[in-house]
Formats: C-alpha cells, sequence, structure tokens
C-alpha cells in the first residue's frame, strides 16, 4: 500500500496528482531546483527536497537525485508525471531498484516504445495500421511531402516537413542534430506527411490481471509546433466503424507490449483510415478531458494500479458528454509564439459548473526561463459540444489575466472559428487561419479601454470619493480649462492612445468619440457609447494598466503624460511639455536673437509650479510662437531654434 508518493515532476502535473493523494490519503513529496523554491506544488506538498540547480539537465532529468530525495523523504512510490523522466526506461529501473513503488507501466514496456522506428515495427507484427515508412535515401518525388521524426522524439522536436526532394539533405541533418541535443539520439525516420490528418488518440487503462480499459477517443487536431494546443473528447465526426477500430488497435498496442497503467496510443486519421503515430507510456496532458467525460480520476486508477490491484470491473463506465480543454501559454502567437516571462499578477479563472482549472500557479508568482510556458489547462464539459465549446471560450474570455502576454485570445477566438465550431479539424489548422486569429483589438474598442484606463487614473488622483469607491467629479471651477491628456500603449501591438478628458461641474467629460461617462472609479469605470454601456475593471501595477471587459481584456503602458520634444519634432524645435500658461519669456527674445544652450527661454506655470524652457543648442532663435499670458496644450510648438553649428541649406 502506498503511504507517501515523490511525484517526480514540478507546475501543474504535480499539484494535480497531489490533489489525488489528499483525497486518498496519501503523504506527498515534491522536489524543486532553486528557480522553483517559491513554486506552487513546492508549496502545496507535504514535503519538499531540493534539487540544486535550475536547468533541467541538473534538476528534474536527474534520476539519481530524485530517487535519493525519495528515500531521504521517506517516500515508498515515486509518480513520474508527464515530461522529463516519465518515459526513461532507466529511472523507472532505478526506482525499483531504490525499493520503491513505480507509478507506471512495466519497464520493458517503455523500452520497447521508447522508439519510434522498433515501436513501428512491433505494431506492424501486431496487426495495427501505420504508414509504411520511407527511405530518406531513395526518397523520390512522388514520396513527397515528407515527414522526419526523431525516433526519441516528443514534444515536436526533431520534426521537418520536406515539400522539396533537394531540400531533403538538410533537413534531415538538422532534424538529426536537433534529435541528438533534445533526447541524446540523433536517429531519423521518415514517413508520408498526410496533408490535413487529424491527430487523434485512445487514452487506455490496463492492470496486471490482463484487464484493458479503452477510454474513448480525443481529437488533439489543433496544435502549434506540432504541440497540442486544444484537445476534446470524445473526438468528433467519427463514426462507430472508425472508432471500434480505433479502439482495436489501441487495446492490440496494449497487449503486444505487455503493458500496465494509464497510457495513450496516437493515430493519423485520414480519409476515414487511422495509422498508428506511436504510443506515450505516461499519463497525457490532455487527460482531465476523458476524466471529465468518464467520471473517473485516472490518478487515483494509476496508483491502485500500480499496488496490483485489478480495474474495477471488466468494462469502463459510459461516457457522458463532451469535454474542451485548452492549454493556456505564456507566449505571443503573434510572433511566432515567442514565450513570455516575468509576474504573473493575476490569474482568476470563473468558478462555474462545469469548468475545472488545472494550474501550477497562482497571482504573485513568476513566469521563469527555464521551463515549459504553460501557465494553465481550463476544461470545459457539458451535456453536448456547442455547449461545452461555448462554456470554455466565455470562461476563457471572462479569466483575469495580467502580466505577461498570453495566447488566451487566441484561444477563444480558435472555438470560435467556423471551423472548429463545425469540427472541420485537421493538424493544418493554425497554418491557415494564425494571421487572422491573431490580428490586433478593433482600435475603436481598444481605444474606449484606453479611456477608462485614463478616467481610473483620473480617479486615483483626484480627493473627493464617495464610499462606494466611485467618484464625483464636481467643483472644478478653479482649474484651468485645458483638457487633461494621458498617454498609453497598447500591449502588445504598440499602438498608441492619447486621451484628453476635462472635469466639469457635474463630473468628467471625454473629448471625442462619443462616449459618456456613466461614473468613474479608481478601479472600475463605466462608459456609454452608441446607447451601449460597458463596464471596465481597471488594475494598475507601475506604469502597466491592465483593462477587463465583459467581452475582452486590453494591456496597456502608461507613457510619459508630457512629451519629449525629441520625441515628436526635429531637434531644435521647443515644444510644450505639459499643459499650462506662458507667464515669462527671456529679456530681448525675439525671432532672430542669438541663444545660448541651456538658457531658460520661456516660463510655463502648470500645476501651481513655473517650468523652464531651455534652448537645446547654441544657435539663433528662428521663430517664436509664445506670448505672455497664453495657455498651451502639451506638445504646442513654442519656439524654434537653429543650431549654429548645422550648415545652412542652399
Amino acid at each position: 500500500m502506498i503511504t507517501t508518493l515523490l511525484v517526480a515532476n514540478r507546475g501543474e502535473i504535480a499539484c494535480r496528482i497531489f490533489r489525488t493523494c489528499r483525497a486518498l490519503g496519501i503523504a506527498t513529496v515534491a522536489v524543486y531546483s532553486d528557480a522553483d523554491a517559491g513554486a506552487l506544488h513546492v508549496r502545496e506538498a507535504d514535503t519538499a527536497v531540493r534539487l540544486p540547480g535550475a536547468a533541467p539537465g541538473d534538476t528534474y532529468l536527474r534520476g539519481d537525485l530524485v530517487v535519493a530525495a525519495a528515500l531521504a523523504a521517506g517516500a515508498d512510490a515515486v509518480h513520474p508525471g508527464y515530461g522529463f523522466l516519465s518515459e526513461n526506461a532507466g529511472f523507472a529501473a532505478a526506482v525499483q531498484d531504490a525499493g520503491l513503488v513505480w507509478v507506471g507501466p512495466p519497464v520493458k514496456s517503455i523500452e520497447l516504445m521508447a522508439s519510434k522506428t522498433r515501436a513501428k515495427e512491433l505494431m506492424a507484427a501486431a496487426g495495427v495500421p501505420l504508414l509504411a515508412p520511407v527511405d530518406p535515401a531513395a526518397a523520390r518525388a512522388e514520396d513527397l511531402p515528407l515527414l522526419l521524426k526523431a525516433a526519441a522524439g516528443g514534444g515536436g522536436r526533431g520534426m521537418r516537413i520536406v515539400r522539396e526532394l533537394d531540400a531533403l539533405p538538410g533537413e534531415l541533418t538538422a532534424a538529426a542534430a536537433e534529435a541528438l541535443s533534445a533526447f541524446g539520439d540523433g536517429e531519423v525516420f521518415a514517413e508520408p506527411y498526410v496533408e490535413r490528418g487529424r491527430h487523434v488518440e485512445v487514452q487506455i487503462m490496463a492492470d496486471e490481471h490482463d484487464g484493458v480499459w479503452a477510454l474513448g477517443t480525443r481529437d488533439c487536431s489543433l496544435q502549434r509546433r506540432h504541440q497540442k494546443v486544444i484537445e476534446e473528447a470524445p473526438a468528433p465526426g467519427l463514426d462507430d466503424g472508425l472508432r471500434d477500430r480505433l479502439h482495436d488497435a489501441a487495446t492490440a498496442a496494449v497487449r503486444a507490449v505487455g503493458y500496465r497503467g494509464a497510457g495513450t496510443v496516437e493515430f493519423l486519421v485520414a480519409d476515414g483510415r487511422p495509422y498508428f503515430l506511436e504510443m506515450n507510456t505516461r499519463l497525457q496532458v490532455e487527460h482531465p478531458v476523458t476524466e471529465a467525460v468518464f467520471g473517473l480520476d485516472l490518478v487515483a486508477l494509476q496508483l491502485r494500479t500500480a499496488e496490483g490491484e485489478p480495474l474495477p470491473s471488466a468494462l469502463p463506465p459510459q461516457p457522458a458528454g463532451h469535454a474542451v480543454e485548452a492549454r493556456l501559454y505564456a507566449e505571443d502567437p503573434a510572433r511566432d509564439w515567442q514565450p513570455q516571462t516575468g509576474a504573473l499578477l493575476s490569474l482568476d479563472v470563473p468558478d462555474e459548473p462545469g469548468l475545472r482549472l488545472d494550474t501550477g500557479y497562482t497571482g504573485g508568482d513568476t513566469i521563469g526561463v527555464h521551463y515549459d510556458p504553460m501557465l494553465a489547462k481550463v476544461i470545459a464539459h457539458a451535456p453536448t459540444r456547442t455547449q461545452a465549446v461555448r462554456l470554455l471560450a466565455r470562461a476563457l474570455e471572462r479569466a483575469r489575466i495580467h502580466g505577461p502576454v498570453t495566447n488566451r485570445d487566441l484561444l477563444v477566438r480558435s472555438l470560435r472559428h467556423p471551423d472548429f465550431v463545425a469540427a472541420r479539424l485537421d493538424t493544418g489548422f493554425y497554418d491557415r487561419h494564425l494571421a487572422a486569429l491573431t490580428g490586433g483589438a478593433d482600435e475603436a474598442d481598444q481605444r474606449l479601454a484606453a479611456t477608462a484606463a485614463a478616467l481610473a487614473a483620473a480617479a486615483r488622483s483626484a480627493t473627493s470619493t464617495t464610499a462606494g469607491g466611485f467618484t464625483r467629479f464636481g467643483a472644478w471651477r478653479n482649474l484651468p480649462s485645458q483638457p487633461q491628456l494621458r498617454r498609453y500603449r497598447s500591449e502588445p501591438d504598440g499602438r498608441e492612445h492619447e486621451i484628453a478628458y476635462r472635469r466639469t461641474r457635474d463630473g468628467v467629460a471625454v473629448e471625442a468619440g462619443g462616449i459618456r461617462v456613466v461614473s468613474a472609479g479608481r478601479a472600475r469605470v463605466t462608459l456609454e457609447r452608441g446607447g451601449l454601456t460597458r463596464h471596465f475593471d481597471i488594475l494598475v501595477r507601475d506604469d502597466q494598466v491592465y483593462v477587463d471587459t465583459a467581452t475582452g481584456s486590453y494591456a496597456f503602458t502608461a507613457l510619459p503624460r508630457f512629451t519629449d520634444p525629441a520625441e515628436r519634432t526635429e531637434p531644435g524645435s521647443l515644444l510644450a511639455p505639459m499643459p499650462g500658461t506662458v507667464v515669462r519669456l527671456a529679456d530681448g527674445l525675439t525671432a532672430g536673437a542669438a541663444v545660448e544652450a541651456g538658457q531658460p527661454l520661456i516660463w510655463l506655470e502648470a500645476m501651481k509650479m513655473e517650468h523652464r524652457i531651455l534652448a537645446p543648442a547654441s544657435g539663433t532663435l528662428t521663430a517664436l510662437h509664445a506670448a505672455v499670458g497664453l495657455q498651451v496644450e502639451v506638445g504646442a510648438l513654442l519656439a524654434v531654434v537653429a543650431d549654429a553649428q548645422e550648415e545652412p541649406t542652399a
């Protein structure tokens, strides 16, 4: 009987396994790198053991250190999670050699499936359908396109699509080099690349008493860089005959390797036919959609089979409903999926019936550079696919995610794309639709959000606040009538917005856009435009401003309120750095006068203080637009100085 379990992993999957352990009364042990010292999985574990260092190769991939940690913490079992050492036969053997229970398949099963080339040979012998391999040395034009894959690979590493025969040698070399670097094995093989194929997989559970469950299908076709983004169960649009062939092939694969525990058999489906891709001898990232549909806890079943118990029954429970999972990544899809790092200020997903959040982060954590950028998985389960997709899209839309750029908008748009809604799924989805799915936010809506940010900033600077937190803008008669200006840059598209507003006796008025201010508080603003009233929630952290609405979220960087003349004009132009009144000019200052660099030329009064405007260089004042008593707005041209060192133009 397992009493204390060490999870040889980190982040979301470690937290998810700990959740089941708590429900079963099993004590938990975490391992952590120095970069993860304050991570959520460390905080949630009963005991934690440090693995000195930060890089995976020095920490989570050091099987010897992990086994030593289990022994030191008094664990009697090890769960590998997914990734890292989860499919490493040597690690599984080391765990068992140390007298610990291995919560995973037999070492022999891992070895047989470790090489994709040998696995395909074994599957062919077992009658599992697969694509015929292509010898790269003998490939011809009619064999194209080809897919090159690392024999020991996973996660899209070492994969290349070859569409021209002349490119094959170079792509082989590149794929082999990447495979060697990522997996320590440079073996690469080639097979036909199927355009618009679907990635469909079968979840299996097996015990040591010859019991095997084929737990339905999952569609994982929406991928970026050969890595999954959105998954669902059951795979939509499969007829009964195809589903039966997939279940039979997966069961045959399991029995061929004497499997035990949780595993996944992956297939490419094209033209109504399945082709074996690989078998993952571990729990999959997307396992929650199967759990939701079948009402199971796959981790609990893993622990049960590891203890030698049989599956609860000869047949699995009947599935019910549909489940969809979206992987929330800290990455920018519009910039080649570039990973993002930094402080995660907020991560709040609505807690509604049918929704589940699996995450390794909470607000206040830091997203580092060492590990996968996945922040969380959001799962929706409902009676029908339409309901599940709608529930998930709306939950993501309403989520409050502040900090680094994420793929949240991409996920929402993907779930609502006509092809996805109609279940027209294949692995080329993002190749065709990414540009449209990553288009910038509507400029008018973005500007409205920036307006809300500006009004909230004004409310925070005001002194009269009601008990409810909403500012009453009033008694501004003695203030200058000039509009107030605030500038914001939208992230990540870089679009700039300059917002002008004016305080009045009755409140505050926006200078443009047909916007009526209903209320403006420090953290919430309500605006009406074109008869439509919208609420905006604002969070400010230093110069970053996050604006959340019922239909989307916006991130801005607050820019200096008073512009630097050098940023707006050619050198020599003197611009008003703020709104104010000209109260003084230098003696004798007229057009044609000689001036010295740094000489005060003009004095502005603003915010009850005088501000000097200095000559940017020695030279001649060629133009003077300022006059005492003149009220100017920020950026107004006051004067122009021609540098004495400039050559006269012809």
